[in-house]
C-alpha cells in the first residue's frame, strides 16, 4: 500500500501553526483538534518544523512554567523527516519504528500535502491483514 491510499482514506487536512505561535496557543490547537503534533509553517505549504506533545514535555524540564509563553520555533524539531505520496507504507513503518517518530508530513513536489501518524500506519497494516485473511479463506473454501 502507498501513502497516497492512506491520505485518500483519512483526508489530506494538515493542521499547521506559524513559527511565532506560543506554546500556550499550540496546546489549545492540539486539544481542539485532538491531535499529537502539528506542522510548523508560515504559509501552510513549506515546512519549517514539526512540534509534538513530546517536544512540549521535554521542553517543560528546561523552561518550566515560562514554556507556555515561548514560541514553537524554540522547541520544534527543525530537521523534519518527510515522506511522499508514492512511498510504500511498509517502508514508512520501519522508519517510524527505527527513529521513534509518530508523525510524518507528506510532501509532494516540495509542497505539504498531508500528514500520517503511527496510528494511520497501524490501521493500514490491520486492513491489509484483514484483506489477506479474507482472500485465504476464500481460497481454502474454493471461492477464488
Amino acid at each position: 500500500m502507498r501513502i497516497a491510499e492512506i491520505l485518500r482514506r483519512k483526508g489530506a487536512d494538515v493542521t499547521t501553526v506559524a513559527p511565532e505561535t506560543t506554546v500556550r496557543a499550540l496546546l489549545a490547537t492540539l486539544a481542539a483538534h485532538n491531535i499529537g503534533a502539528v506542522v510548523v509553517s508560515s504559509d501552510g505549504r513549506a515546512i519549517a518544523g514539526i512540534v509534538s506533545e513530546r517536544d512540549v514535555v521535554r521542553s517543560m524540564y528546561e523552561h518550566g512554567a515560562r514554556l507556555l509563553d515561548i514560541t514553537v520555533a524554540e522547541i520544534m524539531t527543525a530537521d523534519v523527516r518527510v515522506c511522499a505520496p508514492d512511498d510504500r507504507v511498509d517502508g514508512l513503518r520501519r522508519i517510524m519504528t527505527d527513529h521513534r517518530i509518530r508523525h510524518l508530513p507528506v510532501v509532494d513536489d516540495g509542497r505539504l500535502v498531508g500528514i500520517v501518524s503511527i496510528g494511520d500506519v497501524v490501521k493500514s497494516a490491520i486492513s491489509e491483514l484483514a484483506t489477506e485473511r479474507q482472500r485465504l479463506v476464500e481460497y481454502v473454501q474454493g471461492q477464488y
